[in-house]
């Protein structure tokens, strides 16, 4: 048995059997070893972007890591977008980063680099492993790291000599358990419940893991007890909502409407989550969003068991049988007529089906996705959490992988679907439960608005020209199909809602371009 053996072996002792790989020659031996092992799924993406971002996707939906595979510091370098996107979205992930052999690295070969410097900012854990004898250990080391709450990322470098040689001892295919929680802090507890119970406009901001089906039902008992609103930030990582769920509320985007929002607050209580601040800094306008006057709470930090902080809290407010406010089941009209950003909300939300997962980067055009989905039929969203551009189809892929049963619909951008466009090949090679609707306005409108955001309201054509994508016009429904995925184009709201639902009739990838 070599290296490559043990580290395949130890993954899948541990549960880890998807991977999401772009590999190289430092990492054959890695890939020879899947010939030998059962149980481990192997994907390829055809860029690192989407190796990282489908992990993310897959993490996000199947609550455990997967593994990714990546070639050498540029490959990584490659995957590093995504992987900030999945920081961000506490999303558990073993990296597997090959290396040159170890006698090899002090010749300075054209692809060396420092992984490991490269891969801490992206990383909360980063080991090179020294020889074949160590990779069980340092295997079962990174998961565990993965497994810590909120879910972390764990990258282990593999040099390729550590790989191909034999494994002597007998330290192959440990388990590495799940390490718990912290507990909810007792002191937090009860000066929560005095918070809420003084009768003070308060909200709970709900961060990663704190807005999914069981939380946000202690969380809904908290709130009909007390009269606080619920809140997610802009960006998070996965929301369950629709008919029967708990409703929350996401805090705007822009500086001055969040601002706005959040002033109707005297206390703001932290589960899991920081308190908001603005994505950018604008001149003149505030980075801290809430008004200073403002008391700020934390419940539980994003490493302790927030379901168990947020029931402690609903037994120290004597809520345990509250009745929970769930969204009724209220479909929108499909809309037709002509094809307007405003109309989209209304008619996606009418043809969301049971269940489905909606990974939404449609920026600009999806100001009316949120609030017209909110009574639909129930289903997970899922958002860019670390503002890295690029991720939603590789997202997607990897919430496809998790959950082969349920539709995946991405929202995606024109200007952001350019980044990860190979991820369309990898859904169409696994054949993958994916709806992929391009919003095409032709422009990065967010850069539009940006530019009022910084004080600069009217621009000229060379700024224009670094903003607006027309020059030529990209053809998604070609792009589509040259990687293998059904397209089609629909320029009215009739004919949009026709494809939307022959696409979700479809099993397997289809994409629409939406020109709007």
């Amino acid at each position: 048995m070599n290296g490559a053996h043990s580290l395949m072996n130890t993954l899948v002792a541990n549960g880890v059997d998807v991977c999401f790989a772009n590999p190289g020659t430092s990492e054959m031996h890695f890939v020879a070893a899947l010939d030998d092992t059962d149980g481990m799924r192997c994907v390829l993406g055809q860029f690192e972007g989407t190796v990282t971002g489908a992990a993310d996707g897959y993490a996000r939906m199947s609550g455990k890591p997967a593994v990714t595979l990546l070639h050498l510091g540029p490959g990584m370098a490659n995957g590093l977008s995504n992987l900030h996107n999945a920081l961000r979205a506490k999303s558990p992930i073993v990296n597997v980063i090959g290396d040159h052999a170890t006698y090899h690295r002090h010749l300075d070969a054209p692809l060396t680099s420092d992984i490991e410097g490269a891969a801490r900012p992206f990383s909360h854990w980063v080991r090179t492993t020294p020889d074949a004898n160590s990779v069980a250990t340092d295997t079962t080391a990174a998961i565990r790291e993965s497994w810590r709450r909120p879910g972390r990322i764990a990258s282990l470098i593999l040099p390729a000599d550590a790989a191909w040689n034999d494994v002597t001892t007998e330290a192959t295919g440990e388990l590495a358990g799940s390490p718990d929680a912290s507990p909810a802090d007792e002191q937090a507890i009860t000066a929560t419940a005095a918070a809420l119970s003084a009768g003070q406009s308060t909200a709970l901001i709900l961060g990663p893991g704190a807005t999914l089906e069981g939380p946000l039902q202690a969380a809904g008992r908290i709130a009909a007890a007390t009269g606080a609103r619920l809140l997610a930030p802009t960006m998070t990582s996965r929301i369950t909502r629709g008919a029967g769920r708990v409703p929350v509320e996401r805090i705007p985007y822009s500086p001055e409407p969040a601002t706005k929002f959040l002033e109707q607050f005297d206390t703001l209580i932290l589960v899991g989550a920081k308190a908001p601040v603005s994505f950018f800094a604008y001149p003149g306008k505030p980075s801290v969003l809430y008004h200073r006057d403002t008391r700020v709470i934390e419940l539980a930090r994003e490493d302790q068991d927030l379901t168990l902080a947020l029931e402690s809290l609903v037994a120290e407010l004597g809520a345990e049988n509250a009745t929970v406010r769930t969204s009724d089941l209220v479909l929108p009209q499909v809309p037709n007529g002509a094809m307007s950003i405003d109309k989209l909300g209304a008619l996606i939300g009418a043809l969301l089906p049971e269940d489905a997962i909606v990974v939404d980067e449609s920026i600009t055009s999806g100001r009316a996705l949120v609030p017209e989905t909110e009574s639909v039929r129930p289903h997970d969203w899922l958002v860019g959490s670390g503002g890295s551009i690029g991720y939603a189809m590789p997202c997607g892929v990897g919430a496809a992988v998790a959950c082969p049963d349920r539709k995946v619909i991405v929202l995606e951008s024109d200007g952001s679907a350019m980044y990860q466009p190979q991820a369309l090949w990898t859904a169409a090679r696994e054949n993958l439960n994916m709806l992929v609707l391009i919003f095409a306005n032709q422009k990065y409108g967010i850069l539009h608005h940006e530019m009022h955001n910084v004080g600069v309201p009217e621009f000229g054509a060379k700024a224009r020209a670094l903003l607006d994508l027309d020059n030529p016009a990209i053809d998604f429904v070609g792009l589509a199909k040259s990687l293998g995925v059904p397209a089609t184009a629909a320029s009215t709201m009739d004919e949009l809602a026709a494809q939307m639902r022959a696409g979700l009739a479809t099993e397997g990838p289809a994409l629409i371009e939406v020109r709007l």
